[in-house]
C-alpha cells in the first residue's frame, strides 16, 4: 500500500514550522540542506514508516513554507535548537531518531549533542563534522575551491545572482555537486522554497552566519560550541565518492579522525546521494537506524 505524505504545520522555537509527515511510531526526523527542501526525503520517508517509524521532514527556518526566523538568526545553533524543540512539540522520545543531510548533517550532529536523551541514533550525510570541515577551509586548497560559493554568498550580489535567469545558477551548483544527475523536480521545489526576498536570504544567511557575517546570539553559539563534542549515540556518516561539493578526502579524513563515528563512502554517488541512489542509500540509513 503506497505511504501517504501529508503537510503540516506546528509552532516550535518561535517560528511557524511546515513539516512533511507519514507514519505512526518513533520519530524519525530528516533535516534537508542547500539548495533542497523537505520533498528529498520522499525516497526514504516511506522506508522509514515500513521500519516502524513516523517520518517528520520540516522546511527549515526561512524556507517556505516555513516562516523566516523572526530573531533573523540561521546559525547552527539556531537550527538545533529548532531541531530539539520540534521533538518537544510533536511529542518525541528517548527513541527518536535523527537523519541530516548537507546543512542538516551540521544541524542533526549539534541537536544530538545538545540533547542526547531524546534522539537514539544519527545519520549525517554529504557534509562532514564541523571540526573537519573548519580545518579543510584553511589548508585543503581543493576543498577552498570547492566552496567557491559560500564566500561568493557573504555578497549582496549572490541574492541577485541565485534569480537570474530562472536560477540557473541552483542548477549549476547540483551539476557541480552531483555529477551527472539531474532534477527537475528538486529544483522546483527549491524555487518554491525561496518566493520572496526574504526567504532567499534566509537561505544564504546559513552561509553567512557561518562565516560571521550574519546575526548571532549567546545562547545559540553556546550550543553550538557543545554541538562540536563528539556524540555519545550511535552516529552513522555517509559520504559519496562523487561528491563535487565536498571532497572524498574528508570522509577519509573523519574516518581517520573521528572514531566516535562509521563512516561509509558510496562509489557511484555524489552529494545528493539520496535521490541519486535512495535505494542503496535508503537501505544504509534503515538498516543503521534499527
Amino acid at each position: 500500500m503506497e505511504t501517504k505524505i501529508q503537510l503540516h504545520q506546528i509552532h516550535a522555537n518561535g517560528i511557524d514550522f511546515s513539516y512533511l509527515a507519514c507514519g505512526s511510531g518513533p520519530i524519525a526526523l530528516c533535516v534537508h540542506g542547500f539548495p533542497d527542501s523537505a520533498h528529498t526525503w520522499r525516497y526514504l520517508m516511506p522506508e522509514l514508516v515500513r521500519a516502524g517509524f513516523r517520518a517528520i521532514a520540516p522546511f527549515t527556518r526561512g524556507y517556505a513554507p516555513t516562516s523566516v526566523a523572526p530573531d533573523d538568526c540561521y546559525q547552527t545553533g539556531a537550527r538545533a535548537a529548532d531541531i530539539n524543540a520540534l521533538h518537544e512539540a510533536l511529542g518525541g522520545d528517548e527513541n527518536a531518531v535523527l537523519i541530516g543531510h548537507d546543512w542538516g548533517a551540521s544541524t542533526v550532529m549539534s541537536a544530538a549533542a545538545n540533547a542526547p536523551h531524546r534522539w537514539k541514533r544519527v545519520v549525517a550525510m554529504s557534509v562532514p563534522p564541523v571540526s573537519i570541515l573548519r580545518k579543510a577551509l584553511t589548508g585543503n586548497h581543493a576543498q577552498i575551491k570547492r566552496s567557491w560559493y559560500m564566500f561568493y554568498f557573504q555578497s549582496a550580489l549572490a541574492e541577485i545572482a541565485i534569480e537570474a535567469n530562472d536560477y540557473q545558477f541552483i542548477e549549476m551548483l547540483w551539476d557541480d555537486w552531483s555529477p551527472g544527475f539531474k532534477s527537475n523536480i528538486d529544483l522546483e521545489n527549491f524555487k518554491k522554497c525561496v518566493p520572496t526576498a526574504s526567504h532567499l536570504k534566509a537561505a544564504l544567511g546559513y552561509y553567512r552566519a557561518s562565516l560571521g557575517n550574519g546575526k548571532k546570539m549567546d545562547i545559540y553559539s553556546a550550543l553550538e560550541t557543545q554541538g562540536l563534542e563528539p556524540l555519545t549515540q550511535p552516529t552513522l556518516y555517509l559520504h559519496g565518492k562523487k561528491d563535487g561539493c565536498i571532497g572524498v578526502e574528508l570522509a577519509e579524513e573523519t574516518r581517520r579522525t573521528c572514531p566516535w563515528l562509521e563512516v561509509r563512502i558510496l562509489d557511484q554517488v555524489g552529494h545528493f546521494m539520496q535521490l541519486e541512489d535512495p535505494r542503496q542509500v535508503n537501505q544504509h540509513i534503515v538498516e543503521w537506524l534499527t
